[in-house]
């Protein structure tokens, strides 16, 4: 099992979060890369700075026959084409995609982590993954979904949203 977690909480000359995620999906599939789940989406205020635009999130589940990095490389691909900029870390972007999990590998690399070393501390991981992925177990801490959300804050666990939207797999 693949899991990604995408994110969007700047607007581009095309259109806002919303549209930024469901075009996320569109550009994945053409990648050759099969998404097989689809969370709700889910509103977070932005980390670390809540002052910024708040974030869309979504988590999925796909299948492909691509190692992580070559994923990395056509993730970032992805992200420069819906005008993602890098510069300060954790500054507003127009698309994120996160690989949360490869098949329960771990890896531990300077280009590449896996599991996403930060997956178990963040609520709009956790809550979409739980949703497609109930019975998911951190692959390095060995935990249920379940305990790694109870571990969340109270602030974090509350400060979620499920939205209306949804993002549609359409095969």
């Amino acid at each position: 099992m693949i899991l990604l977690n995408i994110g969007s909480n700047l607007n581009t000359i095309k259109g806002d979060r919303l549209f930024n995620l469901r075009k996320t999906i569109e550009l994945i599939k053409l990648e050759n890369i099969k998404i097989t789940k689809i969370s709700s989406i889910y509103e977070t205020p932005s980390y670390p700075n809540e002052k910024k635009p708040k974030f869309l999130n979504i988590g999925t589940e796909v299948e492909c026959n691509d190692t992580p990095r070559l994923l990395i490389k056509k993730f970032n691909k992805i992200e420069k084409k819906l005008q993602r900029t890098r510069g300060i870390k954790n500054q507003p972007r127009t698309c994120d995609i996160d690989l949360i999990d490869y098949n329960g590998k771990i890896l531990n690399s300077k280009q590449l982590t896996i599991p996403h070393p930060k997956a178990h501390l963040r609520n709009f991981v956790l809550f979409p993954i739980k949703e497609i992925s109930p019975t998911w177990i951190h692959p390095v801490l060995n935990k249920r979904i379940d305990f790694l959300i109870k571990k969340l804050s109270f602030k974090l666990r509350n400060e979620i949203t499920k939205i209306k939207e949804h993002v549609i797999i359409d095969q």
